[in-house]
């Protein structure tokens, strides 16, 4: 399997669906809000994308390089502060991205 692969599991362990996308090249941290939204980092892809909640599709990219993110190797989403909190492996830091109420409809 090619390493940018996000894989579905059932309550038992088997696989229900993969997603493949360039920029989850060497997925890490991955975070499923309250609400069922699936947040990934692809952390060679240097990317934060969000897909659906079968993992069958992207639903948008959250950051990527422009974002200067490097390395992201964990990923939460806070519904008290609207905020998107992204641990970095390159450095050691912790990006926080405010959600506007656009990027959540």
């Amino acid at each position: 399997m090619a390493d940018h692969n996000l894989l579905t599991l059932d309550k038992d362990g088997n696989v229900i669906s993969t997603f493949t996308d360039i920029v989850l090249k060497g997925p890490r941290g991955v975070h499923v809000t309250t609400l069922g939204q699936v947040l990934v980092c692809g952390e060679t892809g240097n990317a934060i994308i969000q897909v659906d909640i079968d993992g069958k599709k992207k639903l948008a990219t959250l950051a990527n390089n422009k974002d200067v993110i490097n390395n992201p190797r964990s990923v939460f989403y806070s519904s008290s502060t609207d905020s998107v909190i992204v641990g970095l492996a390159s450095n050691y830091n912790i990006m926080v991205f405010k959600v506007t109420e656009a990027e959540t409809k």
